[in-house]
């Protein structure tokens, strides 16, 4: 009988006095897709890193096809047969979707010239099979892609390292894959999941998406503090007991609906169309509700809340905050009350190397352009207390923070600026699943006192558990925008697709 493809028997990893694994096994055999779960902070990513050579256990024993798995860094672990796709991807945003698959693995001629056509043909099958039938074109820059489009360069980029070390894939592991994605390219990389699997490539798959769980795993593993604590077949499992299982107690009702009043207009846009995106929207947002926006990746959903903030530029229409007509600058929507929280929180929503206190008030700084630290960290206990974020203290840096207390962090950034209005893009994306109740709590409470949220989501149970209204944007458009209780999935999910 063939050993398993991968089997890891208590597995510890400490740094310093903090422990980040803390006796961990799992077992999946050779074609298996596997799902890893467990909230932000319980260990999946340091587990990733061991499997990877990024960092080296301290105790147990890791196995790969019955021999042991000790790569002494990421490229031996790749030239092995282990290719990794993180959450927040590492490409060369000024090379091209090409160039970036190829990037270190670049096939040579004689002399160590590298071999144009080979390289091509390499690139180009990659690239095939992670975007399928779609129209790609391989030599657009990546820092013009969709984060959509850089997640399947990212596949693409594991599958090429693999075919280049002449080395069948034999573990792939996907770190939250599709949580850039819209409803046609996840479903898409889902069947490339299969399809990997079915050729003999063992998938770990680490997600909060409980959905695609049910599609695509077979079996799946929990870790709760740096511990596996369940494991067991996806088909005889509910998604409810897989929650529980992850916190180690019963979720609260995940999207809570408080009473809401909605009072005056706040923000509104006529006709409105951007450089690009969007093309023409319409809309009303006011004080004490939730309207929601949902749509495929690409829509121009973030594009609409990049105009309405002043980071993108407004071709065209009319765009009214307050009493004040016109585009603006985002300091001036700062100061009109309106505050802004980036799907890209890594790229542009937080400062990585700064503290917890750091992030919160350097957006605005007191009278004299400076913030006192004293009265900087003062202001993050409060926060770090009332939204729950784990970490050391207000000094910590942002970047030793798991997903989704980094969420909270940029979501803590606009109550210490106590905006009126909340421009939020994707807030629980990539986060799990207490962290997301959390935050649909805080919204909720906003929005009860007189807080107005405009909230793009890609996850439509969210909007329709959080929302008050919902328009959907398809192709630049933005529908109008109808109360949530006329509202259900496929009609949303129709309506995006122009259907």
């Amino acid at each position: 009988m063939a050993p398993p493809r991968i089997s890891l028997r208590d597995v510890r990893k400490s740094f310093g006095s903090s422990v980040a694994l803390a006796g961990v096994a799992l077992e999946a055999g050779a074609g298996e897709v596997h799902a890893l779960l467990g909230e932000n902070g319980a260990g999946k990513s340091t587990l990733m890193n061991v499997l990877a050579g990024v960092v080296q256990p301290d105790a147990g024993v890791v196995l790969l096809d019955g021999g042991s798995w000790r790569p002494r860094g990421p490229a031996e672990a790749r030239s092995r047969g282990l290719a990794m796709v993180h959450q927040e991807l590492a490409l060369c945003p000024h090379l091209d979707a090409a160039a970036n698959v190829i990037l270190g693995i670049e096939p040579t001629m004689p002399g160590g010239v590298i071999d144009a056509r080979a390289a091509s043909r390499l690139a180009g099958e990659a690239l095939g099979r992670a975007f399928g039938d779609r129209r790609f074109d391989a030599h657009a820059p990546v820092a013009r892609l969709s984060l959509a489009d850089r997640q399947l360069v990212e596949i693409a980029r594991a599958l090429a390292t693999a075919s280049a070390a002449g080395e069948t894939l034999r573990l792939l592991v996907l770190d939250e894959p599709t949580s850039s994605l819209g409803a046609s390219d996840a479903d898409r990389l889902l069947s490339l999941v299969r399809e990997l699997a079915a050729r003999g490539t063992t998938v770990l798959y680490v997600t909060h998406a409980l959905d695609e769980v049910a599609r695509v795993a077979a079996r799946f593993t929990v870790l709760r503090d740096g511990v596996s604590v369940a494991a067991g077949d996806v088909a005889s499992t509910s998604a409810d007991q897989m929650i529980r299982m992850m916190v180690g107690r019963d979720v609260d009702a995940a999207y809570p609906r408080s009473p809401r009043s909605p009072g005056e207009v706040v923000v509104s846009a006529r006709a409105l169309a951007g450089a690009r995106l969007p093309v023409d929207a319409t809309f009303e947002l006011r004080r004490g509700e939730i309207l929601g926006v949902a749509g495929l990746v690409g829509a121009g959903r973030t594009e609409l809340l990049r105009a309405v903030f002043g980071l993108d530029p407004v071709r065209r229409g009319e765009l009214r905050v307050g009493a004040a007509i016109g585009p603006a600058s985002p300091a001036r929507r700062l100061s009109q009350g309106v505050g802004f929280a980036s799907e890209d929180r890594k790229g542009e929503g937080l400062a990585l190397s700064l503290g917890v206190a750091d992030n919160l008030v350097m957006s605005r700084l007191g009278p004299s352009g400076l913030a006192l630290p004293g009265r900087a960290r003062a202001a993050a206990a409060r926060w770090i207390r009332e939204l729950g974020i784990k970490c050391a203290g207000p000094d910590q840096r942002v970047v030793e923070l798991s997903g989704g207390n980094q969420q909270k962090v940029q979501l803590a950034r606009l109550l210490h600026h106590d905006v009126d209005v909340l421009l939020l893009d994707e807030p629980t994306r990539g986060i799990d699943v207490a962290s997301k109740a959390e935050i649909a709590r805080v919204c909720d409470d906003l929005a009860s006192r007189g807080k107005a949220i405009l909230l793009v989501s890609s996850w439509l149970p969210e909007l329709l558990g959080m929302a008050d209204r919902i328009a959907v944007m398809d192709r630049g458009r933005l529908g109008p925008a109808r109360p949530f209780g006329e509202c259900d999935a496929a009609a949303l999910l129709r309506e995006g697709v122009g259907a």
